[in-house]
């Protein structure tokens, strides 16, 4: 049964940002990770060649868009062999991530585990099932009970990648307890450091992580990142065909069905690896001029390997770095918005221009450091 939730966290950031707001220069936002580059052309091209949508469109999404997200799983995320029934695409992955306890049939005796720095929507899904949530990073402190673990690499606020040796561990250990195993990976293709450079993140459906058998496994991706389409809600779950099928039931019966023009420009989006790598260049460019700014403010950046975040520490309670932050114009997420783990640490987002991040470096080497 859905009990009483908790108020908006962001809510909490208003006074911040009317302060922030007070700046001379205004207000430089990276708190949440809303893109603000333009889409590619050809996915509007695409979106608008396709506005004659008359006709209701399919839940399990058009044939021309499951075949384009099966060939970009083997092409970009190394997995290949899969069929269209194990694909699926939803309306932003958010809404998956929130009702996929609810569409497992999770309830108030069961377990939902999710990285011990976690995105909210992980233990508000839980919530929504009116089952537990429970933060763990390992697999050894998974409670009995448990029957969803979401993964998040790379993750978000953190920036950490998980190996495929940490994938395959914690596929197995999901698999001795009986539980579904998702991996949340939707900024699989912004890696900064070592071997990410050059190439995406693991996947939790690589075969060198699930053997030859899909079963009990699903990963999730959006478009909103690689190619600046949130606002489109364009995104998908692939993984064992039986959960598929079930999820696939229930969102026919819900009407959960991504737009026919959405579904077209989705297609556009995946087929194209170039602009995946322009949008790459941008956020890498943006964290070189960023990161060491924070650090000589006084900033310990931690993890932040991959993803669209840096997260960082000074040392001090997270609301009072965001105090002193908004008083230069700058607002960014306390890490307390990301569970009980991390009550220093803030996320500072990447999605601003190069003239805004140009801009709140400058402001952290004057007047955060003073």
């Amino acid at each position: 049964m859905l009990g009483q939730l908790p108020d908006y966290p962001w809510d909490a950031m208003v006074p911040h940002a009317k302060r922030a707001a007070e700046h001379p220069g205004g207000m430089v936002d990276l708190s949440i990770g809303s893109p603000v580059d333009e889409t590619p052309a050809s996915i509007r091209e695409a979106l608008a060649a396709a506005t004659d949508a008359h006709a209701y469109p399919t839940t399990t999404g058009t044939p021309e868009l499951r075949a384009a997200i099966v060939d970009w799983f083997a092409r970009r995320r190394s997995v290949p062999g899969l069929t269209n029934a194990e694909v699926l695409p939803t309306v932003g992955s958010k809404e998956l991530v929130a009702w996929l306890p609810f569409m497992l049939g999770l309830g108030e005796d069961d377990i939902v585990v999710h990285p011990n720095a976690a995105y909210p929507t992980y233990a508000m899904g839980a919530a929504l099932a009116g089952a537990q949530a429970f933060a763990a990073d390992s697999p050894a402190e998974w409670p009995a009970g448990t029957k969803l673990v979401w993964l998040n690499s790379p993750g978000n606020p953190d920036g950490r990648v998980l190996s495929v040796d940490e994938l395959r561990e914690a596929v197995a250990a999901a698999r001795r307890i009986g539980a579904v195993i998702a991996g949340d990976e939707c900024y699989a293709e912004l890696g900064w450091e070592g071997e990410w450079v050059e190439n995406p993140t693991p996947c939790i459906l690589d075969p060198r992580v699930v053997d030859d058998s899909r079963e009990g496994v699903l990963s999730v991706y959006s478009l909103s990142k690689q190619s600046n389409l949130a606002g489109y809600r364009a995104a998908f779950v692939a993984g064992d065909a039986s959960i598929i099928a079930r999820l696939t039931t229930i969102r026919k019966h819900a009407g959960m069905i991504p737009p026919a023009p959405v579904q077209a420009a989705m297609i556009a989006a995946l087929v194209d690896d170039e602009h995946v790598l322009a949008q790459k260049e941008r956020y890498r460019a943006r964290r070189a001029v960023l990161k060491p700014a924070l650090e000589a403010a006084g900033f310990r950046i931690d993890q932040s390997e991959a993803g669209l975040y840096l997260w960082a520490t000074e040392g001090k309670d997270a609301w009072q770095s965001i105090a002193r932050l908004a008083d230069a114009g700058i607002l960014a997420g306390p890490g307390t918005f990301y569970g009980d783990f991390y009550p220093e640490h803030v996320r500072f987002s990447l999605t601003a221009s190069d003239e805004r991040i140009a801009d709140a470096a400058a402001r952290l080497r004057s007047d955060f450091a003073q």
